[in-house]
């Protein structure tokens, strides 16, 4: 049960002149065409400085809308861009392995930024979208400034054995300590096929990696996260890493106001 709750964790847009799209509607839902042709849904709300929040496993973008960080960062004028990554909620959900390999989210979101025109953004992952996140700090110089939720640093490691876990559990082995993740997929009539893909080409970033980012970046956890540690040592792989601790378990922190605080405080000032 452990091993579960690490993860259950087009409206008249017009050009702004920092060169991103602004959105003349409080909330619009739209969609790309991403490198192979999978189609991506994301949402876009205000018109400040862009922010992205990539969401964490077996949830959508639509899990950011209940958090006290969205509001907050709407409230202090941010743009806030959401997005379901491949596999999840409204965008394509492929079940071929080969399109969850090679970095495919992190380039969904890299191309999703260009169809925006976005030239410079902040992002804020949780749980595997911390992970993500640690792969567009490698590969895309567009990014100013990063928050890691959620996340130790045993995704550094190709071979984690949780993500085999996941893995093996999603395509139909028996992991009993997965029984109730697993269950929970099926009662919620989601792709278990596109999440098992998901698990199987799960990137990982390696410490020679992380010790050449550097940009500003916040890792941040639960006191009670029962499944990772608060991120210290995965901020300490950064040159330019800070850490932060927020009461809660994995799943409950996400949405806390102290969260919220946290994050906007180090976005204002990175």
């Amino acid at each position: 049960m452990k091993l579960f709750l690490f993860f259950i964790a087009g409206i008249f847009l017009k050009v702004s002149a920092a060169g991103a799209f602004t959105a003349n509607v409080a909330d619009s839902l739209l969609y790309y065409t991403s490198f192979d042709s999978t189609r991506i849904h994301y949402t876009i709300a205000g018109t400040g400085a862009p922010v992205l929040l990539v969401h964490g496993f077996i949830v959508n973008g639509d899990s950011w809308k209940k958090t006290a960080l969205y509001d907050s960062l709407l409230a202090h004028g941010y743009q806030v861009i959401t997005l379901d990554l491949r596999g999840n909620g409204a965008s394509d959900h492929p079940h071929d392995s080969l399109a969850y390999l090679n970095d495919a989210e992190t380039k969904d979101i890299m191309g999703l930024m260009t169809h925006l025109n976005i030239n410079n953004y902040q992002v804020v992952g949780y749980s595997r979208g911390a992970i993500i996140v640690s792969r567009l700090l490698v590969l895309d110089a567009r990014v100013r400034s990063a928050v890691m939720g959620g996340m130790g640093m045993a995704f550094t490691d190709p071979a984690w054995p949780r993500r085999r876990q996941f893995y093996e559990a999603l395509s139909g082995k028996n992991v009993p300590e997965l029984a109730a993740m697993v269950k929970y997929v099926q009662q919620s009539g989601l792709d278990q096929r596109a999440l098992a893909m998901m698990q199987l080409g799960q990137p990982s970033t390696t410490p020679q990696e992380l010790a050449g980012v550097h940009q500003p970046v916040l890792v941040i956890g639960g006191d009670k996260d029962e499944d990772n540690d608060t991120g210290g040592s995965l901020a300490a792989m950064m040159p330019a890493g800070m850490h932060g601790t927020v009461a809660g378990d994995h799943n409950s922190v996400v949405r806390t106001v102290p969260f919220a605080e946290w994050v906007l405080d180090f976005l204002q000032k990175h």
